[in-house]
């Protein structure tokens, strides 16, 4: 049987990529490195950045407000980076 451990990552906020963000040029693409599992980064594999909005959440349905309504966060989209791939037919 497999070892368990609990894994927690720093969530990052929105000022803290602000921060580190800051110096960069305008013009500068957002790559994004995936986790092959949790905390492993040895092998990750290599997104670009796409799109970005806030998405709503309703987990089982229990809601966050007073008012019961969705948990809203804002999620980064990520695609495999530009190049020439086989098609996946699964």
């Amino acid at each position: 049987m497999a070892e368990m451990f609990d894994h927690n990552p720093q969530v990052w906020t929105a000022g803290r990529l602000r921060e580190v963000l800051a110096g960069l040029p305008e013009e500068t693409p957002i790559h994004i490195g995936v986790a092959d599992g949790p905390g492993d980064f040895e092998s990750y594999g290599e997104y670009v950045l796409v799109d970005a909005e806030p998405v709503e959440l309703d987990v089982e349905g229990e809601g966050d407000g007073a008012a019961g309504g969705p948990h809203v966060q804002f999620t980064l989209f990520a695609d495999v980076a530009a190049g020439a791939y086989h098609l996946d037919l699964d």
